[in-house]
């Protein structure tokens, strides 16, 4: 196969139409992007090996202030188990985050090549609306993502494995699961991530990308 010759970050740019595949997962205070806080946010930043199999590269997470006026569900916190008032919390204000978050990925895409940024995430477009939502609250010009295509992990699983839940969904491709750590941003960012890679990888081996 001649793409397995190649430079692996040149295998990344012909993989997704020129895009970077970046795994996200948000933790917030409900459901509405435009009232609810962005409180957690994770970054799993993927690459492709030298046989053109997708692995992570590298992961961050923040913690973040609830903007001004945001509302917060208490079903939402029980939900999470998030603890806003934990000293070890250390909360940083959301744009000053996502500006944080969005550098490495940036720097990735011109290391590939790639034209921008696709979120992954499963249930891919509530995390897509969460991160829109905070990038136009804090006025950030340069989104590295996509601001509507994504990759969610819920429909692939769907396919893959017929499970929709991330859990169950991670147990039928044999990926060690812990619900005490789920919903946790970076816990359910990195699972997702395995998820997505084994799902692409698996299609790979099947005989669809590369020819």
């Amino acid at each position: 196969m001649e793409q397995l010759n190649q430079n692996t970050d040149t295998l990344m740019v012909k993989r997704f139409r020129g895009f970077l595949p970046v795994v996200v997962d948000v933790e917030t205070g409900g459901f509405d992007s435009h009232q609810n806080a962005l409180l957690e946010i994770a970054a799993v930043i993927l690459e492709m090996d030298s046989q053109g199999d997708l692995q992570i590269k590298e992961s961050y997470s923040k913690n973040i202030e609830p903007f001004p006026g945001a509302i917060i569900e208490d079903s939402a916190l029980e939900f999470t188990g998030i603890d806003l008032y934990d000293p070890d919390r250390d909360p940083e204000e959301e744009g000053e985050a996502l500006r944080e978050i969005f550098q490495p990925i940036r720097r990735e895409i011109s290391l590939t090549g790639c034209s921008r940024a696709v979120m992954v995430a499963h249930n891919a477009h509530f995390d897509l609306g969460f991160v829109n939502a905070a990038i136009h609250r804090s006025q950030i010009k340069r989104n590295p993502f996509h601001p509507f295509s994504c990759f969610d992990t819920s429909t692939l699983s769907g396919l893959a494995y017929g499970q929709t839940v991330l859990a169950k969904a991670c147990q039928a491709a044999a990926i060690d699961f812990d619900n005490h750590e789920a919903h946790s941003a970076l816990y359910d960012t990195i699972k997702t991530a395995e998820l997505f890679c084994t799902i692409v990888n698996r299609w790979k081996e099947l005989g669809g990308w590369p020819r």
